[in-house]
């Protein structure tokens, strides 16, 4: 029996691989847990992409407040084999001890049927990032979170911003991250990143005021394709109930931003870039 194999079962025996601190992955597939294969910036690619695709493909390059609203009845999120995998996002994704891992894409922790009009209290786009970089196998070197202002604000302290006290709470555990915090008018994304603004409230910040001593309503993007010049492709989730894919204007050189730090997308304020960077490979 090779080293690999011994190792694999060695991890199905109760806490033989945990950290020193209480598991939080035992609900996760052991091929990503463990992982069998390196966490990469193509595998979070192809994972987005598969869900893309699960989702019938839909693309919305339009202004948001240009988007008709769907009947309770059509929206992707509450359809046979859809809801279901909503709740994938929530159950995988984030940790066990998280109330919303119980959610579905129409059901409470109870599973009781919400109404369709009050699916902003059940968001799922930070729970759809979760488990895309869960599944990819990030392992626990990834903020899972409900909240994009969580692995937003880690990235950030990654990238050594810390604004003040109040928002340096978790220590050095943020080095070991695979997501860093990039200035939009420095760094251009490649396939794999997150792109990341601030919502409602939350619209007007910038990169200098990370990370925020809090939470604030925020929403992140996955890059899935940079290859056509001054535009690259980006799938979000809980974008039109859904698994969206839209299109992003950027600079020559690939930027989300100017030199000067004017965001080319009037649709939406893009205030940084989560670098993603590959872990080192497993034990073989």
């Amino acid at each position: 029996m090779t080293l690999r194999w011994l190792l694999l079962l060695a991890c199905l025996a109760p806490a033989a691989c945990a950290p020193p601190t209480a598991r939080t992955d035992k609900h996760v597939p052991l091929f990503a847990r463990v992982p069998y294969e390196p966490f990469s910036s193509q595998a979070v690619v192809a994972i987005a992409l598969r869900e893309w695709r699960l989702f019938g493909q839909p693309v919305d390059d339009e202004l948001p407040s240009n988007r008709p609203t769907p009947m309770p009845e059509d929206k992707p999120e509450r359809q046979p084999g859809l809801w279901q995998r909503v709740g994938e996002y929530w159950w995988i994704g984030l940790n066990p001890d998280t109330l919303e891992t119980n959610w579905t894409g129409m059901h409470d922790s109870d599973g009781n049927v919400f109404p369709a009009s009050n699916d902003g209290n059940f968001a799922w786009s930070a729970a759809f990032i979760s488990y895309v970089m869960r599944i990819a196998g990030a392992g626990p070197n990834f903020p899972y979170a409900a909240d994009h202002a969580e692995y937003i604000n880690a990235a950030a302290r990654k990238a050594g911003r810390f604004i003040n006290a109040a928002a340096h709470t978790a220590g050095n555990a943020d080095t070991n991250w695979v997501v860093t915090a990039e200035r939009p008018s420095q760094y251009a994304p490649r396939p794999g990143d997150l792109i990341c603004m601030g919502r409602v409230g939350a619209r007007s910040l910038l990169f200098d005021d990370l990370p925020v001593a809090g939470h604030f309503p925020a929403h992140c993007d996955i890059v899935v394709d940079t290859a056509v010049p001054r535009q690259i492709a980006v799938i979000g989730g809980n974008v039109d109930d859904a698994v969206t894919l839209k299109h992003v204007p950027v600079t020559t050189d690939g930027k989300l931003a100017t030199p000067d730090g004017a965001v080319l997308d009037t649709r939406y304020p893009w205030m940084v870039v989560l670098r993603v960077a590959p872990l080192q490979p497993p034990l073989s």
